[in-house]
C-alpha cells in the first residue's frame, strides 16, 4: 500500500491493527490498556466526525466532502483542537486531559510508523500547547494507608474472622447440616476477607497482580499453587509482563495458612481469593453439572443440599473463578465502613487496595531506604525516589531546622 492510499483510509481503519499492537494476551485483545485506548480512539473518531464536541464544531473533513475522517484530513492544528476540546469542552481534571491526550498521542506515534502520517503531529508544541500543566500525579493514585489505618482495618478484619472461625468449630454435635454449612460458609467469608486484607497491606504486590483481571487472560489470579507458606513465598505475574517471586512476610502467613485449612481447596489449581457471588457461582455449579450429565431434577436436589453453592463447588470440585480487582475494592469499601475508619482523601472515602502497597512502600523507604523498598516493591529505584520524595523532602526538613536552630543557639551566645 502507498503513503497516498494509506492517508486516504478512514481513521477508524486504523483503530484494530493498533489495538491488537498493543494488547496482551493471545491475538493481543486482552489488557486494561488496549480497553482504555479503544474508549479514547473511539471517542476521537466521533469528535473527528462532529459527533462530540461544540454544536459549532464541523469536524476535520473539509466542507462540502461526504467521507468518513481520514488520515490526509490530520495534522498538527487538529490535533491542538482536539487538546482544546479535551481541556475546556469536557470539564476534565487536567490530569485526566494528560491522559486521554496520551493515548491519541501514541496512536499517532504509531501511525506515523506504520506509513499513514508523515509527522508525529500530536506530539508537536503548538498541537500540546492548549493543554494543561501536568502536576506529576496520577488521579486517585496517591491514597497510602497510614500505620493507624493498617493496624485498625487488620485488627478488625482478624476480630471478625476468628469470631466467625471460633462459632463455626464449637457447634454442637447435634446441629444440622445445614445449619452447620452456613456457619463455615461465614467462616471462610470472613478468614478469606482477613487473607486478602493482609495480603494488600504487607505484601506490596499489586492488587492486579494479585486478583483476576477480566481484560487480562493472563491475569487469572493467584492459586494455591502460587503460594509456599513455608517459604514465605508467592508467585505473582509481574507488571513486567512476566512471573516472579514476591515475598509472604510473617505477619501474612498465619491468616492465609489458617484460611486455607478451613477452606481444603479439592485442588492446587483453586484461586486463593474465589468470588463468593452467588449469581456467578449458580450459574457456574449449574453448567458444571450438567456438562458432567446430572439432569436438572438432580442439580436442583444437589443444590438443595447444600446451604451455598460454593460449599458444593468445594465438594465437587467445581473451580470458581478468582474475584476481581474490582471486586477487592467493594470488599474494602465494605470492610472500611464496617471498621469506622477514620479516611481523609479527596477521591476514595475507603482503603483503596493501591493505598496497602503505597503505605507500605513509605514504611520501606523510612525503615530501609530506597534501595530495599524499590527491591521489595519490583521497582526501579528511581521510581521509587520520584514516588516517595516527599520522604527525603521532609528529612532534609528536619536537618534544616536542625542546622537552623543549632546557628541561633550559637548566636544567642
Amino acid at each position: 500500500m502507498t503513503a497516498r492510499e494509506r492517508a486516504d483510509r478512514s481513521l477508524a481503519s486504523s483503530f484494530e491493527r493498533y489495538l491488537q499492537d498493543k494488547g496482551k494476551g493471545r491475538g493481543g485483545d486482552g489488557g486494561n490498556y488496549r480497553r482504555n485506548a479503544a474508549r479514547e480512539l473511539e471517542r476521537f473518531a466521533e469528535w473527528a466526525a462532529a459527533d462530540r464536541g461544540r454544536d459549532d464544531w464541523t469536524g476535520v473533513v473539509p466542507d462540502g466532502v461526504d467521507r468518513e475522517p481520514a488520515f490526509e484530513d490530520l495534522d498538527e492544528r487538529i490535533f491542538r483542537e482536539y487538546a482544546r476540546h479535551l481541556a475546556g469542552d469536557r470539564g476534565l481534571k487536567q490530569n485526566t486531559v494528560q491522559t486521554y491526550y496520551r493515548y491519541i498521542s501514541a496512536w499517532c506515534g504509531w501511525c506515523v510508523n506504520e506509513g499513514y502520517l508523515e509527522a508525529h503531529y500530536a506530539q508537536r508544541a503548538s498541537a500540546m500547547a492548549p493543554l494543561p500543566e501536568d502536576d506529576g500525579r496520577k488521579p486517585g493514585d496517591q491514597q497510602a494507608w497510614t500505620s493507624e489505618q493498617r493496624h485498625e482495618l487488620t485488627r478488625h478484619v482478624d476480630e471478625q474472622a476468628r469470631n466467625a472461625i471460633e462459632t463455626y468449630t464449637t457447634l454442637p454435635a447435634d446441629t444440622a447440616p445445614l445449619d452447620k454449612q452456613r456457619e463455615r460458609y461465614e467462616a471462610l467469608k470472613a478468614a478469606r476477607d482477613r487473607a486478602l486484607v493482609f495480603v494488600l497491606a504487607y505484601t506490596a504486590v499489586r492488587v492486579g497482580e494479585l486478583l483476576r483481571d477480566p481484560n487480562d487472560p493472563r491475569r487469572r489470579g493467584v492459586r494455591w499453587e502460587d503460594l509456599s507458606l513455608d517459604d514465605g513465598s508467592m508467585d505473582v505475574y509481574r507488571k513486567k509482563q512476566q512471573w516472579d517471586a514476591a515475598s509472604l512476610p510473617d505477619p501474612v502467613i498465619s491468616p492465609l495458612r489458617s484460611y486455607r485449612q478451613l477452606m481444603d481447596p479439592p485442588t492446587e489449581r483453586w484461586p486463593v481469593f474465589p468470588t463468593f457471588d452467588q449469581r456467578t457461582l449458580a450459574g457456574l455449579v449449574q453448567d458444571e453439572l450438567a456438562d458432567r450429565g446430572e439432569r436438572p431434577e438432580a442439580i436442583t436436589e444437589r443444590r438443595e443440599e447444600y446451604a451455598r453453592d460454593l460449599l458444593l463447588a468445594l465438594a465437587e470440585d467445581i473451580r470458581p473463578p478468582s474475584i476481581t480487582t474490582d471486586g477487592a475494592r467493594s470488599i474494602l469499601q465494605r470492610l472500611s465502613e464496617a471498621a469506622e475508619i477514620d479516611i481523609d482523601h479527596p477521591k476514595h472515602d475507603y482503603l483503596a487496595p493501591h493505598g496497602g502497597r503505597r503505605g507500605m512502600g513509605e514504611v520501606l523507604v523510612r525503615a530501609f531506604g530506597y534501595t530495599v523498598a524499590a527491591r521489595y516493591l519490583d521497582n526501579s529505584e528511581e521510581m521509587v525516589r520520584e514516588r516517595y520524595s516527599h520522604i527525603e523532602a521532609g528529612e532534609l526538613g528536619d536537618v534544616a531546622t536542625e542546622a537552623l536552630n543549632e546557628v541561633d543557639s550559637l548566636n544567642r551566645t
